[in-house]
Protein backbone atom coordinates (compact mmCIF):
# COMPACT_ATOMS: atom_id res chain seq x y z
CA UNK A 1 0.00 0.00 0.00
CA UNK A 2 1.11 3.93 -0.82
CA UNK A 3 2.38 5.04 2.36
CA UNK A 4 0.54 7.98 2.13
CA UNK A 5 -2.52 6.37 2.10
CA UNK A 6 -1.74 3.60 4.85
CA UNK A 7 -0.73 6.99 7.35
CA UNK A 8 -3.82 8.27 6.61
CA UNK A 9 -5.65 4.57 7.54
CA UNK A 10 -3.69 4.26 10.00
CA UNK A 11 -6.11 6.41 12.57
CA UNK A 12 -9.35 4.21 11.63
CA UNK A 13 -10.61 1.72 14.30
CA UNK A 14 -12.48 -1.16 13.84
CA UNK A 15 -12.96 -0.71 9.57
CA UNK A 16 -10.61 -2.60 6.95
CA UNK A 17 -9.88 -0.62 3.95
CA UNK A 18 -7.31 -1.26 1.32
CA UNK A 19 -5.90 1.30 -1.33
CA UNK A 20 -7.89 -0.16 -4.34
CA UNK A 21 -10.66 1.14 -2.39
CA UNK A 22 -9.28 4.06 -1.24
CA UNK A 23 -8.41 5.24 -5.20
CA UNK A 24 -11.71 4.00 -6.96
CA UNK A 25 -14.33 5.86 -4.15
CA UNK A 26 -16.50 8.51 -6.33
CA UNK A 27 -18.42 11.13 -3.62
CA UNK A 28 -21.31 11.74 -6.19
CA UNK A 29 -21.79 9.20 -8.11
CA UNK A 30 -23.70 9.85 -11.48
CA UNK A 31 -26.74 8.16 -11.00
CA UNK A 32 -27.92 9.86 -7.80
CA UNK A 33 -27.85 13.19 -9.44
CA UNK A 34 -31.01 13.07 -10.71
CA UNK A 35 -32.70 10.52 -8.56
CA UNK A 36 -36.64 11.72 -7.15
CA UNK A 37 -37.27 11.13 -3.08
CA UNK A 38 -40.05 10.86 -0.87
CA UNK A 39 -40.65 14.04 0.83
CA UNK A 40 -42.43 12.68 3.84
CA UNK A 41 -45.76 14.02 5.29
CA UNK A 42 -45.39 16.48 2.47
CA UNK A 43 -46.69 13.44 0.09
CA UNK A 44 -50.12 12.71 0.59
CA UNK A 45 -52.53 13.77 3.84
CA UNK A 46 -50.14 13.53 6.40
CA UNK A 47 -52.69 12.27 9.17
CA UNK A 48 -55.76 10.82 7.61
CA UNK A 49 -58.61 11.43 9.92
CA UNK A 50 -60.24 8.11 11.26
CA UNK A 51 -63.68 7.43 10.74
CA UNK A 52 -65.14 6.28 13.56
CA UNK A 53 -64.63 8.38 16.99
CA UNK A 54 -61.38 6.81 18.85
CA UNK A 55 -62.84 6.87 22.23
CA UNK A 56 -65.95 4.74 21.90
CA UNK A 57 -67.91 2.17 24.34
CA UNK A 58 -68.18 -0.80 21.78
CA UNK A 59 -65.00 -2.88 20.76
CA UNK A 60 -63.45 -2.75 17.24
CA UNK A 61 -61.90 -5.65 15.11
CA UNK A 62 -59.22 -5.65 12.54
CA UNK A 63 -60.69 -7.25 9.01
CA UNK A 64 -58.05 -9.07 7.80
CA UNK A 65 -59.93 -10.68 4.93
CA UNK A 66 -61.65 -7.62 4.16
CA UNK A 67 -58.06 -5.84 4.30
CA UNK A 68 -56.39 -8.48 2.17
CA UNK A 69 -58.82 -8.11 -0.79
CA UNK A 70 -59.43 -4.14 -0.59
CA UNK A 71 -55.83 -3.95 -0.96
CA UNK A 72 -55.32 -6.35 -3.38
CA UNK A 73 -58.60 -4.78 -5.51
CA UNK A 74 -56.82 -1.29 -5.21
CA UNK A 75 -53.26 -2.47 -6.23
CA UNK A 76 -53.79 -5.07 -8.99
CA UNK A 77 -54.57 -2.97 -11.89
CA UNK A 78 -52.66 0.16 -10.94
CA UNK A 79 -48.88 -0.99 -10.12
CA UNK A 80 -46.17 -2.60 -12.36
CA UNK A 81 -46.29 -5.63 -9.32
CA UNK A 82 -46.52 -5.54 -5.39
CA UNK A 83 -45.81 -7.60 -2.67
CA UNK A 84 -47.54 -7.27 0.69
CA UNK A 85 -46.78 -9.36 4.22
CA UNK A 86 -49.10 -8.85 7.67
CA UNK A 87 -47.50 -10.67 10.63
CA UNK A 88 -48.83 -10.92 14.15
CA UNK A 89 -46.20 -11.32 16.94
CA UNK A 90 -44.07 -12.41 14.12
CA UNK A 91 -45.74 -14.41 12.62
CA UNK A 92 -47.47 -14.99 9.13
CA UNK A 93 -51.13 -14.53 8.82
CA UNK A 94 -51.31 -12.50 4.93
CA UNK A 95 -49.46 -12.54 2.05
CA UNK A 96 -50.28 -10.88 -1.46
CA UNK A 97 -48.01 -11.54 -4.43
CA UNK A 98 -49.00 -9.47 -7.46
CA UNK A 99 -47.08 -9.87 -11.02
CA UNK A 100 -43.88 -9.00 -11.66
CA UNK A 101 -40.37 -7.81 -9.43
CA UNK A 102 -39.02 -8.05 -13.38
CA UNK A 103 -40.81 -7.83 -16.08
CA UNK A 104 -40.49 -10.69 -18.72
CA UNK A 105 -38.89 -8.40 -21.16
CA UNK A 106 -36.16 -8.35 -18.03
CA UNK A 107 -36.33 -11.56 -17.32
CA UNK A 108 -39.09 -12.33 -15.92
CA UNK A 109 -39.21 -12.94 -12.05
CA UNK A 110 -42.56 -13.00 -9.98
CA UNK A 111 -43.15 -10.98 -6.60
CA UNK A 112 -42.33 -12.66 -3.50
CA UNK A 113 -41.94 -11.84 0.13
CA UNK A 114 -37.91 -12.95 -0.42
CA UNK A 115 -37.39 -10.79 -3.45
CA UNK A 116 -35.01 -7.66 -2.49
CA UNK A 117 -36.04 -4.31 -3.29
CA UNK A 118 -34.39 -0.55 -2.96
CA UNK A 119 -36.67 0.18 0.27
CA UNK A 120 -35.70 4.01 -0.33
CA UNK A 121 -36.61 5.99 2.43
CA UNK A 122 -37.55 3.03 4.66
CA UNK A 123 -33.54 3.21 5.35
CA UNK A 124 -34.52 6.44 7.56
CA UNK A 125 -36.16 3.48 10.24
CA UNK A 126 -32.85 1.22 9.83
CA UNK A 127 -30.64 4.13 10.61
CA UNK A 128 -33.34 5.09 13.54
CA UNK A 129 -32.88 1.94 15.39
CA UNK A 130 -29.32 1.91 15.16
CA UNK A 131 -29.01 5.41 16.29
CA UNK A 132 -31.51 4.44 19.25
CA UNK A 133 -29.28 1.88 20.20
CA UNK A 134 -25.72 3.40 19.81
CA UNK A 135 -26.83 6.20 21.53
CA UNK A 136 -28.38 3.89 24.66
CA UNK A 137 -25.31 1.99 24.51
CA UNK A 138 -23.09 5.40 24.88
CA UNK A 139 -25.03 7.31 27.70
CA UNK A 140 -26.01 10.02 25.35
CA UNK A 141 -29.13 11.39 25.41
CA UNK A 142 -31.07 11.86 22.39
CA UNK A 143 -31.26 15.59 22.98
CA UNK A 144 -27.63 16.13 23.11
CA UNK A 145 -26.28 18.67 20.06
CA UNK A 146 -24.68 16.77 17.05
CA UNK A 147 -22.02 19.19 16.65
CA UNK A 148 -19.46 17.72 18.74
CA UNK A 149 -19.47 14.64 16.81
CA UNK A 150 -19.33 16.40 13.18
CA UNK A 151 -16.03 16.53 11.26
CA UNK A 152 -13.69 19.07 13.21
CA UNK A 153 -12.90 20.55 9.75
CA UNK A 154 -16.48 21.28 8.32
CA UNK A 155 -17.51 25.11 8.64
CA UNK A 156 -20.10 25.29 11.23
CA UNK A 157 -22.82 28.12 10.19
CA UNK A 158 -25.60 29.29 11.96
CA UNK A 159 -27.68 27.45 15.05
CA UNK A 160 -25.39 24.25 13.98
CA UNK A 161 -25.04 23.97 17.76
CA UNK A 162 -28.64 23.88 18.15
CA UNK A 163 -29.64 21.03 16.29
CA UNK A 164 -30.04 17.55 18.19
CA UNK A 165 -30.11 13.68 17.41
CA UNK A 166 -33.69 14.15 17.88
CA UNK A 167 -34.32 17.25 15.07
CA UNK A 168 -32.27 14.98 13.28
CA UNK A 169 -34.38 12.23 13.51
CA UNK A 170 -37.54 13.60 12.97
CA UNK A 171 -36.45 15.98 10.39
CA UNK A 172 -36.56 19.29 12.38
CA UNK A 173 -32.83 20.13 12.50
CA UNK A 174 -33.53 23.58 10.20
CA UNK A 175 -30.78 22.07 7.94
CA UNK A 176 -30.71 21.27 4.12
CA UNK A 177 -32.94 22.60 0.59
CA UNK A 178 -36.35 22.45 0.04
CA UNK A 179 -37.29 19.95 -2.92
CA UNK A 180 -33.78 18.82 -2.69
CA UNK A 181 -33.06 15.04 -1.98
CA UNK A 182 -29.49 15.38 -2.00
CA UNK A 183 -27.50 13.96 0.84
CA UNK A 184 -24.03 13.28 -0.77
CA UNK A 185 -21.19 14.01 1.36
CA UNK A 186 -20.22 17.64 -0.07
CA UNK A 187 -23.88 18.55 0.08
CA UNK A 188 -23.92 17.52 3.86
CA UNK A 189 -21.06 19.63 4.49
CA UNK A 190 -22.36 22.90 2.78
CA UNK A 191 -25.56 22.79 4.31
CA UNK A 192 -23.94 22.74 7.85
CA UNK A 193 -21.58 25.37 6.62
CA UNK A 194 -24.90 27.42 5.77
CA UNK A 195 -26.40 26.54 9.01
CA UNK A 196 -29.92 26.49 10.07
CA UNK A 197 -32.60 28.23 9.21
CA UNK A 198 -35.23 27.17 11.74
CA UNK A 199 -34.38 24.39 14.47
CA UNK A 200 -37.24 23.13 15.38
CA UNK A 201 -39.27 22.92 12.12
CA UNK A 202 -40.00 20.35 10.17
CA UNK A 203 -38.54 19.94 6.73
CA UNK A 204 -38.07 16.81 4.99
CA UNK A 205 -34.41 15.97 4.10
CA UNK A 206 -32.23 12.96 3.51
CA UNK A 207 -29.72 14.48 4.61
CA UNK A 208 -30.54 14.34 8.34
CA UNK A 209 -30.39 10.68 8.48
CA UNK A 210 -27.16 11.11 5.89
CA UNK A 211 -25.28 12.65 8.75
CA UNK A 212 -26.67 9.86 11.24
CA UNK A 213 -24.07 7.85 9.30
CA UNK A 214 -21.76 9.97 10.02
CA UNK A 215 -22.12 9.98 13.26
CA UNK A 216 -22.38 5.93 13.96
CA UNK A 217 -18.85 6.64 13.03
CA UNK A 218 -17.43 8.82 15.06
CA UNK A 219 -19.13 7.97 18.40
CA UNK A 220 -18.67 4.51 17.96
CA UNK A 221 -14.76 5.22 17.13
CA UNK A 222 -13.74 4.65 13.99
CA UNK A 223 -13.03 7.32 13.23
CA UNK A 224 -11.91 11.14 15.53
CA UNK A 225 -14.10 13.99 14.69
CA UNK A 226 -10.44 15.81 14.47
CA UNK A 227 -9.12 13.03 11.85
CA UNK A 228 -7.45 14.92 8.94
CA UNK A 229 -6.74 12.92 5.55
CA UNK A 230 -4.12 14.91 3.23
CA UNK A 231 -2.93 12.40 0.40
CA UNK A 232 -0.51 14.44 -2.36
CA UNK A 233 -1.88 12.20 -5.36
CA UNK A 234 -5.44 12.24 -4.53
CA UNK A 235 -7.70 15.30 -5.07
CA UNK A 236 -10.28 15.98 -2.26
CA UNK A 237 -8.38 13.07 -0.29
CA UNK A 238 -9.98 14.78 2.54
CA UNK A 239 -13.75 14.70 1.89
CA UNK A 240 -13.22 11.23 0.27
CA UNK A 241 -11.50 9.25 3.13
CA UNK A 242 -14.18 10.95 5.48
CA UNK A 243 -16.51 10.04 3.17
CA UNK A 244 -15.83 6.32 2.24
CA UNK A 245 -14.90 6.43 6.32
CA UNK A 246 -18.43 6.77 7.57
CA UNK A 247 -20.05 4.74 4.91
CA UNK A 248 -18.31 1.50 5.89
CA UNK A 249 -18.60 2.25 9.37
CA UNK A 250 -22.03 2.68 9.14
CA UNK A 251 -22.89 -0.16 6.96
CA UNK A 252 -20.89 -2.57 8.98
CA UNK A 253 -22.49 -1.11 12.32
CA UNK A 254 -26.05 -1.86 11.35
CA UNK A 255 -24.88 -5.25 9.99
CA UNK A 256 -23.34 -6.10 12.95
CA UNK A 257 -26.11 -4.38 15.35
CA UNK A 258 -29.11 -4.74 13.76
CA UNK A 259 -29.31 -6.82 11.01
CA UNK A 260 -27.21 -9.78 12.31
CA UNK A 261 -29.26 -10.15 15.75
CA UNK A 262 -32.69 -10.28 13.68
CA UNK A 263 -31.18 -13.03 11.71
CA UNK A 264 -30.51 -10.90 8.13
CA UNK A 265 -27.76 -11.37 6.38
CA UNK A 266 -28.54 -10.26 2.95
CA UNK A 267 -29.06 -6.52 3.09
CA UNK A 268 -26.92 -4.53 1.00
CA UNK A 269 -26.35 -0.61 -0.58
CA UNK A 270 -25.87 -2.42 -4.29
CA UNK A 271 -28.10 -3.94 -6.32
CA UNK A 272 -27.35 -7.00 -7.29
CA UNK A 273 -29.14 -8.15 -10.71
CA UNK A 274 -31.53 -10.74 -8.73
CA UNK A 275 -33.72 -7.33 -6.97
CA UNK A 276 -36.35 -5.94 -8.42
CA UNK A 277 -36.43 -3.21 -10.86
CA UNK A 278 -38.85 0.08 -11.27
CA UNK A 279 -40.88 0.97 -13.96
CA UNK A 280 -42.99 3.61 -15.11
CA UNK A 281 -46.88 3.11 -14.81
CA UNK A 282 -48.24 1.71 -17.06
CA UNK A 283 -44.39 -0.20 -17.78
CA UNK A 284 -43.41 0.69 -21.79
CA UNK A 285 -39.19 0.01 -20.86
CA UNK A 286 -36.52 -1.56 -19.66
CA UNK A 287 -36.91 -1.67 -15.63
CA UNK A 288 -34.75 0.90 -13.96
CA UNK A 289 -31.47 -0.68 -11.76
CA UNK A 290 -31.09 2.49 -9.70
CA UNK A 291 -27.73 1.46 -8.73
CA UNK A 292 -25.17 0.91 -5.53
CA UNK A 293 -26.47 3.59 -2.98
CA UNK A 294 -23.96 3.66 -0.69
CA UNK A 295 -23.14 7.57 -1.19
CA UNK A 296 -27.26 7.98 -0.05
CA UNK A 297 -26.67 6.11 3.05
CA UNK A 298 -28.20 6.71 6.29
CA UNK A 299 -31.60 8.42 4.65
CA UNK A 300 -31.41 5.96 1.46
CA UNK A 301 -29.50 2.92 0.11
CA UNK A 302 -30.78 -0.29 1.98
CA UNK A 303 -31.88 -3.15 -0.44
CA UNK A 304 -34.24 -6.11 1.50
CA UNK A 305 -36.86 -8.20 1.15
CA UNK A 306 -40.32 -7.90 2.80
CA UNK A 307 -39.13 -10.69 4.48
CA UNK A 308 -35.77 -9.55 5.99
CA UNK A 309 -37.60 -5.55 7.00
CA UNK A 310 -40.36 -7.43 8.42
CA UNK A 311 -37.53 -9.72 10.25
CA UNK A 312 -36.00 -6.54 11.68
CA UNK A 313 -38.98 -5.00 12.50
CA UNK A 314 -40.06 -7.95 14.66
CA UNK A 315 -36.92 -8.34 16.56
CA UNK A 316 -36.85 -4.40 16.96
CA UNK A 317 -40.23 -4.27 18.62
CA UNK A 318 -40.41 -7.08 20.53
CA UNK A 319 -37.15 -9.73 20.85
CA UNK A 320 -35.07 -7.46 22.93
CA UNK A 321 -32.13 -8.16 20.56
CA UNK A 322 -31.59 -5.29 19.01
CA UNK A 323 -32.83 -2.72 21.84
CA UNK A 324 -35.01 -3.29 24.70
CA UNK A 325 -38.78 -3.12 23.82
CA UNK A 326 -39.11 -0.05 25.91
CA UNK A 327 -36.70 1.54 23.89
CA UNK A 328 -38.30 0.49 20.96
CA UNK A 329 -41.43 1.92 21.78
CA UNK A 330 -39.98 5.07 23.12
CA UNK A 331 -38.41 5.75 19.53
CA UNK A 332 -41.69 4.60 17.69
CA UNK A 333 -43.69 7.02 20.09
CA UNK A 334 -40.93 10.30 19.49
CA UNK A 335 -41.37 9.83 15.97
CA UNK A 336 -37.88 9.01 15.41
CA UNK A 337 -37.40 7.09 12.09
CA UNK A 338 -40.98 7.12 11.03
CA UNK A 339 -43.21 9.63 9.16
CA UNK A 340 -46.81 9.00 11.29
CA UNK A 341 -47.94 8.01 14.49
CA UNK A 342 -52.04 7.87 13.94
CA UNK A 343 -54.56 7.11 16.54
CA UNK A 344 -57.32 4.34 15.59
CA UNK A 345 -59.81 2.24 18.39
CA UNK A 346 -57.02 -0.96 18.07
CA UNK A 347 -54.17 1.24 19.01
CA UNK A 348 -51.33 3.44 17.38
CA UNK A 349 -50.31 3.07 13.95
CA UNK A 350 -46.75 3.98 13.07
CA UNK A 351 -45.54 4.12 9.66
CA UNK A 352 -42.55 5.24 7.52
CA UNK A 353 -42.55 4.99 3.47
CA UNK A 354 -40.03 5.20 1.09
CA UNK A 355 -40.10 5.78 -2.98
CA UNK A 356 -36.97 6.46 -4.99
CA UNK A 357 -37.94 7.00 -8.90
CA UNK A 358 -35.56 8.62 -12.09
CA UNK A 359 -36.76 11.39 -14.43
CA UNK A 360 -38.08 8.88 -16.60
CA UNK A 361 -40.93 8.22 -13.77
CA UNK A 362 -39.93 5.03 -12.91
CA UNK A 363 -40.27 4.48 -9.45
CA UNK A 364 -40.12 1.82 -6.34
CA UNK A 365 -41.70 2.10 -3.25
CA UNK A 366 -41.90 0.80 0.48
CA UNK A 367 -44.23 1.08 3.28
CA UNK A 368 -43.76 -0.47 6.52
CA UNK A 369 -46.31 -0.39 9.67
CA UNK A 370 -46.30 -1.20 13.35
CA UNK A 371 -49.70 -1.88 13.56
CA UNK A 372 -51.99 -2.90 16.64
CA UNK A 373 -52.21 -6.03 18.48
CA UNK A 374 -49.14 -6.62 17.84
CA UNK A 375 -48.54 -6.49 14.32
CA UNK A 376 -46.17 -5.62 11.44
CA UNK A 377 -46.75 -4.67 7.77
CA UNK A 378 -44.69 -4.29 4.59
CA UNK A 379 -45.05 -3.38 1.23
CA UNK A 380 -43.46 -3.07 -2.31
CA UNK A 381 -44.26 -1.54 -5.27
CA UNK A 382 -42.38 -1.06 -8.43
CA UNK A 383 -43.91 1.61 -9.79
CA UNK A 384 -45.94 4.91 -9.22
CA UNK A 385 -49.44 3.92 -8.30
CA UNK A 386 -51.73 4.33 -10.72
CA UNK A 387 -51.41 7.41 -13.52
CA UNK A 388 -51.35 10.36 -12.64
CA UNK A 389 -49.70 8.56 -9.40
CA UNK A 390 -51.59 8.41 -6.33
CA UNK A 391 -50.51 8.54 -2.19
CA UNK A 392 -48.84 4.66 -2.12
CA UNK A 393 -49.16 5.19 2.20
CA UNK A 394 -52.67 7.45 1.72
CA UNK A 395 -54.56 4.52 -0.40
CA UNK A 396 -53.24 1.56 1.93
CA UNK A 397 -53.52 3.55 5.21
CA UNK A 398 -57.00 4.18 3.86
CA UNK A 399 -57.93 0.89 3.55
CA UNK A 400 -56.62 -0.40 6.75
CA UNK A 401 -58.43 2.10 8.59
CA UNK A 402 -61.89 1.43 6.56
CA UNK A 403 -61.37 -2.56 7.82
CA UNK A 404 -61.35 -1.27 11.64
CA UNK A 405 -64.42 -2.23 12.58
CA UNK A 406 -67.15 -2.20 15.15
CA UNK A 407 -67.40 -5.45 16.80
CA UNK A 408 -71.07 -6.55 16.39
CA UNK A 409 -70.96 -10.04 16.61
CA UNK A 410 -67.56 -11.27 18.47
CA UNK A 411 -67.08 -14.62 16.59
CA UNK A 412 -63.89 -17.16 17.11
CA UNK A 413 -61.68 -17.54 14.14
CA UNK A 414 -59.00 -19.52 13.72
CA UNK A 415 -55.49 -17.99 12.18
CA UNK A 416 -53.96 -19.90 9.92
CA UNK A 417 -50.57 -19.05 7.40
CA UNK A 418 -51.78 -17.76 4.12
CA UNK A 419 -50.58 -17.50 1.34
CA UNK A 420 -51.22 -16.01 -2.36
CA UNK A 421 -50.17 -17.17 -6.59
CA UNK A 422 -46.96 -15.47 -7.87
CA UNK A 423 -49.30 -14.18 -10.50
CA UNK A 424 -52.53 -13.50 -9.06
CA UNK A 425 -54.30 -12.93 -5.93
CA UNK A 426 -56.41 -16.03 -4.62
CA UNK A 427 -58.88 -15.95 -2.13
CA UNK A 428 -57.66 -15.82 1.43
CA UNK A 429 -60.14 -15.75 3.83
CA UNK A 430 -58.28 -17.69 6.48
CA UNK A 431 -57.54 -14.90 8.90
CA UNK A 432 -60.48 -12.48 9.07
CA UNK A 433 -60.67 -10.79 12.49
CA UNK A 434 -58.39 -9.36 15.26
Amino acid sequence: MDPHIASALSSIRGLTLDERVVRSHVLRPAWVKEAVSSKGLHDGVAYPEFVFPIKTTFPYFFDVDGFGKALHEALRNEVAGYVMQLRQRGRTIYTLQWNWAKRPWDGGDAWTPNVPMHVASCSKLITAIAMTKLLADNGISVDTPVIGFLPTYWPKGPNVDKVTFRHLMTHTSGLGIANRSDSDFAFMQGCIGSGSTGVGTYLYQNMNFGLCRILVATINGNIAPSASFLIPFISNSQDLLWDLITIGAYTQYVQTQVFAPAGVSGATHEHPAHHALAYSFPPQAAGWNSGDLSSMSGGAGWHLSVDELLDVMGAFRRANSIVSTTQAQAMLDAGLGIDVAMDTPLGTLYNKNGLWGNAGGQVEQSLAYFLPRDMEMVLFANSPLGSPAKSFRDVVTGIYTDNVRPRIVIDRVSIRDSAVGAMGAEDNSAATTF
